[in-house]
């Protein structure tokens, strides 16, 4: 009889976090390896938020704090809620963990019975899957066509549900694509969900901030009658260069963020108190490099979207936010170049070319890859320059 518990063998290790860890021991073994595959910012914490976490320390501020978030990091959330995108809610509405990741994984493992269905739009990000099926549910996966903009259809929706939906995952931008819904789609796809009572929307915000040209950024919760069965999540990791702090939250139903709060008392309990003092400032504090950050990603991504759809083979949409593209490989693929699938691809740039990427079947859609542009316009010079090396050498 085997140690590891059965539900273990559902799921894979992170295919993101693989590659970095990947690109990682090459560069320790002395391989000039450029890293386009981890989804982090390279810019620093704000000054003002790290100076927020050494008051906290200096003050003290190093117990246990409530399991699910201090008053203080939850009235913050509550300000952001009502003062960027009009929602109201009360600090019993709020949820804060140790990342967005756990939020999620808190959301599924607190609401899911086995069988019940999660619909998840894909291209998709990689934990969303494996989450459910931990928990004990079952991703309905829905493919989104690349002429939609890898965006689900209010048609597509209306295919998808049955009698065992029990939640729809709507991530805007998007990871992997950067994809980002309109107010008129989110409004299509609301008309559907508001005839299905029983199915409730996880709406993944973490990417809000991180938009480009004219999109505006809407949350369902805030455009529909869906308030109530929508769990609005977001965190600092993105939008302020806090990914290691580890701070996500969400914002709800109070049944939900109840149960949540119960999962997490017997788990992690509460987020480190240090950051939740730096998260306080991140929210409340001044917001103005939010968007120069931005510009700046802008400029990187039309820089990688312009080098990509100049290769042989490669076509690239540019898309609306986060700082991911998703280019589509499959001129590339096939009995010439001798690479079946779209990992192969990944695999042979990476030992020829020392760039590192991930297989958009690692994201639910193949013939793609996905490259992270949250790096230095020096070192994506470099790396388009060799991804279209390679290419050209398949051709």
């Amino acid at each position: 009889m085997s140690i590891i518990s059965n539900s273990l063998n559902k799921i894979k290790p992170s295919p993101t976090i693989a590659v970095s860890q990947k690109a990682r021991e090459l560069k320790a073994a002395g391989k000039d390896v450029i890293g386009l595959g981890a989804g982090e910012p390279d810019f620093d914490t704000p000054n003002n938020v790290k100076n927020a976490a050494v008051r906290a320390i200096r003050a003290g501020e190093t117990k246990y704090t409530a399991v699910d978030g201090t008053p203080a990091l939850k009235k913050a959330i509550v300000k952001k809620f009502k003062k960027e995108n009009n929602l109201k809610y009360s600090i019993d509405q709020v949820t804060v963990g140790a990342g967005g990741k756990q939020v999620l994984y808190n959301t599924f493992m607190a609401t899911l019975n086995k069988g019940d269905e999660v619909i998840i739009p894909a291209p998709f990000w990689v934990s969303y899957p494996d989450m459910v099926l931990l928990a004990g549910g079952k991703p309905k996966i829905v493919k989104c066509d690349e002429k939609d903009g890898f965006k689900i259809t209010a048609e597509n929706l209306r295919k998808a549900i049955t009698k065992k939906t029990k939640w729809l995952i709507l991530n805007s931008p998007s990871n992997p694509t950067g994809a980002g819904y309109t107010k008129n789609e989110i409004k299509k796809l609301s008309k559907v969900l508001i005839k299905h009572k029983k199915i409730h929307i996880l709406s993944d915000d973490i990417y809000e901030h991180v938009k480009y040209d004219n999109f505006k950024f809407y949350t369902i919760a805030q455009i529909s009658k869906l308030k109530n069965r929508t769990l609005t999540m977001n965190g600092v990791s993105k939008s302020y260069a806090m990914t290691g702090w580890r701070i996500g939250y969400a914002a709800g139903p109070e049944n939900i963020i109840k149960a949540i709060r119960k999962i997490q008392s017997q788990s992690t309990s509460n987020p480190s108190s240090i950051s939740q003092a730096a998260a306080v400032e991140a929210l409340n504090g001044t917001q103005k490099f939010i968007k120069k950050r931005a510009n700046s990603f802008k400029v990187r991504r039309n820089f990688v979207v312009n080098s990509l759809n100049s290769i042989k083979g490669i076509s690239c949409l540019k898309p609306n936010g986060a700082f991911y593209v998703f280019p589509n490989c499959k001129k590339l693929l096939g009995n010439k170049t001798k690479l079946k699938t779209d990992t192969d691809f990944v695999k042979k740039l990476l030992e020829k070319s020392n760039v590192a990427v991930v297989q958009g079947s690692a994201f639910g859609l193949d013939g793609y890859f996905r490259i992270s542009y949250a790096t230095s316009m020096q070192k994506l010079k470099i790396a388009m320059s060799r991804i279209k090396s390679f290419c050209e050498s398949l051709n």
